[in-house]
């Protein structure tokens, strides 16, 4: 999977809710293993009980693909990319501690079709939102050795299922209450996000 963030920081900050300070994003693409704007609740250095109120949320470049545990051996070369199990222990005490939740911005995001019944290729298949140019999947963040993030996965949608796909990351909806509740909610409502985009507000397009 690849995604797409055409937006500059700024922007996106703004439509987000967050200070982007001197994020340098101006658009464009994001691979495994490289840097993007992700934004958090503003608690990353913060340890102890949660203070009143919200911290200010925070747009940060993070790695896209968390080290793995010691015990993997066969990990992925750029990391874990997607949170699949979300009872795992590795990922349980990031879900359940909203300060370890965050939200990364796209426009768009390709995963391969189907091959195709004339060649046997398979396209790109880049999807956006119909009701949102920009848009927040949840992810989670660790610091282990490097500022990193995962993109929460979940069951693909009828879209994505009809190229192949078993699986989408989890996008919320264009509402500030969700990105909220994300970030600053309790897992017993939180993970209730945790759920497939509906087909009828995706936009698909191909490429060779």
């Amino acid at each position: 999977m690849l995604y797409r963030l055409d937006a500059a920081a700024r922007d996106v900050a703004r439509l987000l809710g967050a200070e982007a300070r001197d994020d340098p994003w101006a658009g464009g693409h994001v691979a495994p293993g490289q840097f993007a704007p992700v934004i958090t609740a503003g608690r990353e250095a913060i340890a102890g009980p949660r203070p009143q109120g919200s911290a200010p949320r925070r747009m940060i470049p993070r790695l896209w693909g968390v080290p793995p545990p010691p015990s993997v051996h066969d990990a992925p070369r750029h990391g874990i990319l997607s949170v699949r199990n979300l009872d795992s222990p590795f990922w349980i005490g990031n879900l359940r501690n909203s300060e370890f939740r965050c939200l990364v911005p796209a426009t768009s995001f390709m995963d391969w079709g189907r091959p195709s019944p004339t060649d046997g290729k398979r396209r790109q298949s880049w999807f956006s939102c119909a009701d949102q140019p920009v848009f927040a999947m949840a992810a989670v963040w660790k610091d282990s050795e490097i500022p990193s993030f995962a993109l929460l996965a979940c069951e693909a949608n009828a879209a994505l299922k009809a190229e192949g796909r078993e699986t989408m990351p989890v996008i919320l909806p264009p509402d500030s209450a969700a990105w909220a509740l994300w970030l600053n909610g309790g897992w017993d409502r939180a993970k209730g996000l945790v759920v497939p985009y509906s087909s009828s507000l995706m936009e698909m397009r191909q490429l060779g």
